[in-house]
């Protein structure tokens, strides 16, 4: 009995080291290395800062009150993207020109009238830096307001600074189709899969490197210290800052991928509107128990579907009984996150045939849909048969040679 109870204290101890250990896990972004570094490369120059609230260092401190107090740092603009410097915008609105009132310092949009910055708002300026924590997917604005960012900073001769952060995915997980001619939008700016493998400092340097810009920008990444690729954002002990309103904790990142694609259509609910954005499927004339059992037949590696019920407070499905499932992704690793909603819309066309997605859907909602998936290939040999099958090779033909091309632009191991 004492030697039992003995091997059990000893498992106890083992998996508290471990968790604890897990606990200790700490990276250091690039805001924390630029100020170990004393803000050496922006030392006496003028600096525009693209940022949103999830620019901060490790203890949560802006980004923009910390090169504010910096000796010798001039911060002269700020400039803020999608959902605003402040995160109090909300998808899509439009906003305009203003003044911080935390520092006094002039705020231009950049999700406005104008995406780019203009001449005008880079008077005076003669660095700009990025400090945005993305999520890896290619749909997901910031990165398209890095790229813009970075093109109107090669036509003004200004120096370009990524304080680089981590892609919440890891840098393994490469998904999706690369852009097609015709088919780039803000929501698919540059010519990478859905999931692309890549921290924003990686990114910039493939833009440069693949002269993705007419003229490559002055660029200097500001790199991490331990971050692997291997790490989800999980794994880095970092705080997590909502990114947008839908993505308010680390794991909504994980499922961005997973349903946003199929959200463009309104054809049922994917979390939006409920407290699983991005986390689940469901619909008034889905029943949740068989809609489950059949996604879970399939055996997708690394996910398991579970039968829900809801009512929706707002958004597809607002005040309905719905049913559905919720993903769970028991294995992220192994885990394809973007082939999840083409799966369900194969299901559901299957056990609904009267509901079938392109023949049920908003067709005014195509347009976006084919944007974001990159082309229109997907939408209209997928509605043929609604089976996955049909468009997986074409859904996962460029992913080997990105990750080989995109290795060349690694800072991480």
């Amino acid at each position: 009995m004492k030697k039992s109870v003995f091997f059990l204290c000893l498992l106890f101890l083992s998996v508290q080291a471990i968790s604890v250990q897990a606990q200790k896990i700490r990276i250091k972004t690039g805001i924390g290395v630029l100020k170990d570094d004393q803000f050496s490369i922006l030392k006496g120059k003028r600096v525009g800062l693209i940022t949103n609230p999830t620019g901060v260092d490790n203890n949560l401190k802006s980004t923009i009150d910390i090169l504010h107090e910096a000796p010798n740092v001039q911060l002269v603009a700020l400039y803020g993207p999608e959902h605003g410097v402040r995160g109090d915008v909300h998808a899509g609105d439009k906003i305009e020109t203003f003044t911080d009132p935390n520092t006094g310092v002039p705020v231009h949009s950049l999700y406005g009238v104008t995406r780019k910055p203009s001449k005008e708002m880079l008077r005076d300026i003669d660095v700009l830096v990025y400090d945005i924590q993305d999520i890896g997917c290619r749909s997901y604005t910031y990165i398209s307001t890095m790229y813009l960012a970075m093109q109107a900073a090669a036509e003004n001769d200004i120096e370009f600074v990524v304080l680089d952060r981590p892609n919440p995915l890891g840098g393994l997980k490469v998904e999706g189709n690369l852009v097609e001619e015709g088919f780039f939008s803000f929501v698919s700016q540059l010519k990478i899969p859905y999931v692309y493998g890549l921290t924003c400092g990686e990114l910039a340097l493939m833009i440069n490197g693949e002269r993705m810009l007419e003229q490559p920008c002055k660029l200097h990444v500001v790199k991490m210290k331990k971050w692997r690729r291997k790490m989800n954002f999980g794994d880095t002990g970092l705080p997590w800052v909502s990114a947008s309103p839908h993505i308010p904790f680390a794991h909504s990142a994980y499922f961005y991928p997973v349903s946003g694609i199929l959200g463009e259509l309104g054809y049922m609910s994917i979390g939006v509107g409920y407290t699983l954005p991005f986390e689940m499927f469901a619909a008034e004339w889905i029943g949740a128990e068989e809609f489950a059992r059949a996604l879970n037949a399939k055996r997708l590696p690394g996910v398991v579907f579970r039968p829900i019920h809801l009512k929706p407070f707002y958004s597809v499905g607002k005040g309905s009984n719905l049913q559905g499932v919720q993903v769970h992704l028991t294995d992220f690793s192994k885990a394809r996150l973007s082939d999840i909603q083409f799966h369900v819309m194969e299901v559901a066309a299957a056990l609904y045939p009267d509901k079938k997605v392109f023949d049920h859907a908003d067709k005014g909602r195509f347009n976006m849909f084919d944007k974001v998936s990159g082309s229109d290939f997907i939408r209209k040999e997928f509605s043929q048969q609604h089976r996955f099958s049909d468009i997986q090779s074409y859904w996962t033909k460029d992913e080997e040679s990105f990750k080989k091309l995109s290795k060349k632009y690694y800072l991480y191991k």
